[in-house]
């Protein structure tokens, strides 16, 4: 049988930041994972948003 891992990795949800303020409708949300014990702080990375049609901040949340 497999163990059940107890790591550090686990999953967030990255969500525009620019699309929100915009008011359109719609989200632009990514599923992405992070190492806990190394990333303390929250997720901010640049990402595609298809609805804006550019590269925008996606910041994680919770």
């Amino acid at each position: 049988m497999a163990k059940k891992a107890k790591g550090n990795r686990i999953q967030v949800i990255l969500e525009c930041t620019e699309h929100k303020e915009s008011g359109m409708p719609g989200t632009s949300r990514y599923i992405t994972t992070k190492n806990r014990k190394n990333t303390t702080q929250r997720m901010e990375l640049k990402k595609y948003n298809p609805i804006l049609k550019r590269m925008t901040i996606h910041k994680e949340i919770k």
